[in-house]
């Protein structure tokens, strides 16, 4: 039967979704029962947990857990505080400048950590409450926090983007992490609109004026946190050391400075450690299931089978575009977006470079449109971790969320539709 494979990987992996099933043994499971379609049960078993085991044998994946434990260790070193500090000199006498400054802390935050959550855990703790005694509603301060967590999986390092790099078969880690600036920027410039204008519309405070010298002070203090950015990137441009090289720099870099902010004592390296492996161990085995599926659904010719298919609609770049952005934006309302990336790359991939779209501008219009998701139930995680943090329910933000949807959705279009917003910082780079 024509695309047999095709209805029973997504009526088995969404049936177990329903039914409350992980999603990394959802992805295991539909993976293997598609293999069982051509392959008898014990080989297509050992053929996919092979193929798991091997996934994994990637020293770019090496990366993730640095990145992962130097996040954990930014996250409790105090390096939030500053950058909150740094923000509300640059943006605090702004309308409704402390909606500014959660933006601009968050963008700053995650892409020191590379982790959305960590960033949205650490931000909002300490910028909610701040908001709220300024007068700011509190489901609109949580928006806030919500969807511009988002912007530091665009702007590097990022893990999600080296996740990218090994779907799409080796797209160079060095240009993605500089293709991700303009779009993360113009996505949290964007955020920062829609907030100015609710607060113009509530007539939300201004901040206090900063003083020249308080000013001074605050970014000096900020420098430190930084410059990881310039020590990371800078190195990786420059060729010094590779992407999985700058991960274990990063984490040296954040426990010194941990260390020496004295936020961090030697005593809590052991429960920073342990958070950091049960972190890491969710992630690699959502991306060893992925891997298998990809692999099984590339035995399967299932993206052979969904290219002809979309190519058969149309073979127009636009009109392919928009349905692979609708099709990345439905499937990330249900699925988190390291399976989604390692999943959807090998399908959508060749059929956009069919078309001549470079791969490092595909995978920032994968990685932005997937963030969206990381805001919408039922499994936006960001959603989740910003209303728990918050302390309020999930049904009293969505309303506030939605001028901040649209914003992310016009971000979105704006980076699918004009390449040179993700292409002009690599190609000025020679990459």
């Amino acid at each position: 039967m024509e695309y047999l494979e095709v209805y029973v990987l997504v009526i088995s992996f969404i049936f177990l979704l329903v039914l409350g099933v992980p999603i990394a043994y959802s992805i295991g499971i539909s993976g293997s029962l598609t293999l069982l379609i051509h392959i008898m049960p014990l080989p297509a078993f050992t053929t996919f947990a092979q193929r798991m085991a091997t996934g994994l044998d990637s020293f770019a994946l090496l990366a993730i857990p640095f990145f992962i434990l130097a996040g954990q260790l930014m996250n409790r070193g105090g390096i939030a505080l500053r950058l909150i500090d740094f923000a509300k000199v640059l943006v605090g006498r702004l309308p409704g400048g402390l909606a500014f400054v959660n933006v601009m802390a968050n963008m700053l935050f995650g892409a020191i950590s590379g982790s959305a959550a960590a960033s949205a855990s650490a931000i909002g703790s300490m910028m909610n409450p701040r908001m709220i005694k300024e007068g700011y509603e509190k489901p609109f301060s949580a928006a806030v926090n919500i969807t511009s967590a988002t912007t530091g999986l665009v702007i590097p390092p990022s893990n999600i983007l080296i996740v990218y790099s090994l779907a799409s078969g080796g797209v160079s880690i060095a240009a993605l992490f500089i293709a991700g600036y303009v779009p993360g920027i113009l996505t949290g410039l964007l955020l920062m609109g829609v907030a100015a204008a609710y607060a113009y519309r509530k007539n939300y405070p201004v901040g206090e004026r900063t003083g020249f010298r308080t000013g001074v002070i605050k970014f000096l203090s900020a420098i430190p946190s930084l410059m990881l950015l310039v020590i990371v990137i800078g190195g990786i441009l420059a060729g010094i050391f590779t992407a999985t090289e700058a991960s274990a720099i990063a984490v040296f870099y954040a426990l010194i400075l941990a260390l020496i902010y004295g936020e961090v004592r030697i005593s809590d390296l052991p429960d920073i450690l342990l958070k950091s492996v049960r972190v890491t161990s969710i992630v690699l085995l959502l991306v060893a299931a992925s891997i298998g599926m990809s692999w099984a659904m590339s035995f399967a010719n299932i993206p052979q089978n969904v290219s002809e298919g979309l190519l058969s609609i149309s073979t127009n770049k636009i009109v392919i575009l928009l349905l692979i952005n609708l099709i990345l934006l439905f499937v990330g309302i249900f699925m988190d977006m390291t399976p989604a990336v390692l999943i959807f790359t090998p399908i959508f991939l060749p059929v956009v470079v069919d078309l001549g779209i470079d791969p490092v501008h595909f995978g920032i219009i994968m990685v932005v449109n997937l963030t969206v998701g990381l805001c919408t139930p039922p499994v936006g995680s960001l959603l989740f971790i910003g209303c728990s943090v918050a302390n309020l329910s999930i049904m009293k933000v969505v309303r506030p969320l939605i001028p901040f949807f649209i914003a992310m959705i016009v971000s979105l279009m704006l980076i699918t539709y004009i390449p040179a917003l993700s292409l002009w910082l690599p190609r000025l780079f020679g990459f």
